[in-house]
């Protein structure tokens, strides 16, 4: 049999309009993330993350740098939104998540939304519609789902996010989201205000992890394609200098369940922040001025099998200076 997304169900029984309904007006005094910033974004009022009351995307395609796993012959449908309640120093993707005045423009409707999942569906035959840091724009993003449910929508949907999540809102997209991406960053607080400019990410992060491993455990669902179309896939980025903390955060992972799926990547490159050369720096923005080397990459490998941790994908180490974000061309499993 084919997957069918649980939330078509919940759409069928009138439940994802009860979902969307509760999520927006949690928006009239705003925490929808960890922040709570308490600002009407239904007046348009502007949060910490720049955004007010509609979603901005910067970009949407059928990608092919996700997992190979979830990337399959046709690509993730996926959607950028712009901004982020985040604040990487280290940020790949600055030019839209860091630079609100020029993201602006690029404002959309719960409807214009819609219809970019059912281009991404029904032209680009996308496996899975991937939004791409979505926590600041989770309640527009249900209400366009819900909108394009009513025309076909019927692919899985993926929560590509920093792991800077409410679990109040994580436990409203139970049966919503299909799969969950999160990438955990760090697991000490003070690289997580130095590099991401929040006090507490490792305390949201963690919990948010678990509220996600409840609501899908360690397997996987995968189609007669092979592709996953259910489950918790947990994204690690390697820093310079063990800047990431990465023993501790992949034995907190083990600590859940060694059964559960990671992504580990090698692809760190100093830019944003850290690369700017008229930028001030601070000592620890100085420790990831640099690309990680093979023996750092290699260490944490090695902490794989230190926590049993075996199900999942390392990217193969990229030595050259040039960073090509093609995931699914430089991707290997875990060696058993």
């Amino acid at each position: 049999m084919s997957y069918k997304p649980p939330y078509l169900d919940l759409y069928a029984s009138g439940e994802l309009r009860i979902r969307a309904e509760k999520l927006e007006a949690m928006l009239a005094s705003c925490n929808i993330c960890p922040l709570d910033c308490k600002v009407n974004r239904l007046k348009d009022e502007i949060a910490r993350c720049y955004s007010g009351n509609k979603a901005i995307v910067s970009s949407y395609c059928a990608h092919f740098g996700e997992e190979p796993a979830l990337t399959g012959t046709n690509g993730v449908g996926n959607i950028f939104f712009g901004n982020c309640n985040l604040r990487c120093v280290y940020c790949q993707n600055f030019e839209i998540s860091q630079r609100w005045k020029e993201e602006r423009r690029n404002e959309v409707t719960n409807e214009r939304l819609a219809e970019m999942m059912l281009e991404l569906q029904n032209e680009k035959k996308c496996h899975a519609i991937g939004f791409v840091s979505p926590t600041h724009f989770v309640p527009q993003m249900v209400q366009a789902i819900e909108i394009a449910c009513e025309v076909g929508l019927n692919i899985p949907i993926i929560y590509n996010t920093n792991a800077y999540d409410s679990v109040e809102v994580l436990k409203l997209l139970d049966g919503i989201i299909d799969i969950y991406l999160p990438d955990i960053k760090y697991s000490d607080e003070q690289a997580g205000y130095d590099y991401s400019g929040v006090k507490d990410y490792v305390k949201h992060s963690h919990i948010a992890l678990r509220e996600m491993y409840r609501q899908m455990g360690s397997n996987l669902v995968c189609g007669a394609d092979g592709l996953v179309k259910r489950g918790l896939i947990i994204r690690h980025l390697v820093l310079p200098n063990d800047m990431a903390g990465s023993d501790e955060t992949l034995k907190m992972i083990s600590g859940l369940s060694p059964d559960l799926t990671l992504s580990v990547m090698s692809q760190y490159y100093p830019t944003n922040r850290v690369s700017d050369i008229n930028a001030e720096k601070s000592h620890r923005i100085l420790l990831i001025n640099r690309r990680i080397r093979e023996r750092e990459y290699g260490k944490v490998l090695e902490i794989l099998d230190k926590y049993g941790l075996e199900n999942g994908w390392a990217q193969e180490f990229e030595s050259q200076d040039y960073y090509r974000p093609d995931f699914a061309d430089r991707v290997e499993p875990f060696k058993k």
